[in-house]
């Protein structure tokens, strides 16, 4: 629980007590289920702790008012889970889409806590500022392709009717050129219950989004910028001129992948998370 009350879901595995916390953080209308992969491979390597949670307003957290629909909120929320949950030793944080602003108001707001707690940042389909304008419209769109296809009691039907699912709008929109019929089918199950309400309320924090604030990141952490060849909401020129911004950043385009790189490119992301952790361990 956090200190005005807000209780968040939270996912935990790998080492308790290990040298290193590994904390993902998800996007916008999604939630800490985009991370079921990472996780499970994290667990896996043995010299790891893994936290995943839902932001305020997404999954199974509390709900999110007019008042705490901000970046400011998430990145203060995000300080308070490491002083709660992770209270010693070094941490990587991971950003998906969101989660990256989220990663750098924290480091922004809160330069005491991450200059002594944060090792290492990484930043998946991540912009210097979030590409908004198209993204709510879209999901909208997306919506009632899904409505239209698979009814309103999506969840229960989606299983059925995965395949006419994957060829709509929310495919092409977020995923890459070639989907598991998983990934789409957990993909419109977020989207769908994030729909309209976190979506509208969450929408004009996106909109300020201050793309100055990515250079506000400590210059001194190592980061690495992710991005997929086919993501549509964050073009790879956008990621490359966030690594560009930053002193010791570098970015990594991954063929064929959409936006959702925590499902789709979880070959490619456990490695560079794993390297990032032993670089905190021997730095």
């Amino acid at each position: 629980m956090l200190g005005d009350g807000a209780r968040l879901g939270v996912t935990r595995a790998g080492v308790p007590g290990a040298a290193v916390t590994v904390v993902l953080l998800h996007s916008y209308a999604l939630d800490r289920r985009v991370w079921h992969k990472v996780v499970s491979l994290l667990a896996e390597v043995g010299e790891v702790s893994v936290i995943a949670y839902d932001h305020r307003g997404h999954g199974e957290s509390s709900a999110a008012s007019a008042e705490t629909a901000t970046l400011e909120q998430l990145g203060d929320d995000l300080a308070e889970v490491l002083e709660l949950a992770v209270p010693h030793g070094p941490v990587v944080l991971v950003g998906h889409g969101m989660g990256g602003q989220v990663a750098m108001r924290m480091v922004a707001r809160h330069q005491e806590l991450a200059s002594r707690r944060v090792g290492a940042l990484m930043f998946l389909s991540t912009s210097v500022g979030w590409v908004a304008e198209a993204l709510p419209q879209s999901i909208g769109r997306v919506v009632q392709d899904l409505h239209a296809i698979l009814g309103p009691r999506l969840v229960g039907q989606v299983h059925r009717k995965v395949d006419k699912a994957a060829t709509i709008g929310l495919r092409w929109l977020l995923l890459g050129d070639d989907p598991s019929p998983e990934d789409v089918r957990l993909v419109a199950e977020m989207v769908m219950h994030h729909w309209p309400d976190t979506v509208a309320l969450f929408r004009p924090a996106l909109d300020r989004a201050d793309r100055a604030v990515a250079l506000e990141v400590a210059s001194s952490l190592p980061v690495v910028v992710m991005v997929g060849e086919r993501d549509r909401l964050v073009p790879v020129g956008h990621a490359g001129r966030l690594a560009d911004a930053l002193r010791h950043g570098h970015s990594v385009t991954i063929p064929g992948a959409g936006h959702v790189l925590p499902l789709e490119a979880v070959a490619e992301i456990v490695p560079r998370i794993v390297a990032e952790v032993r670089e905190v361990l021997t730095g």
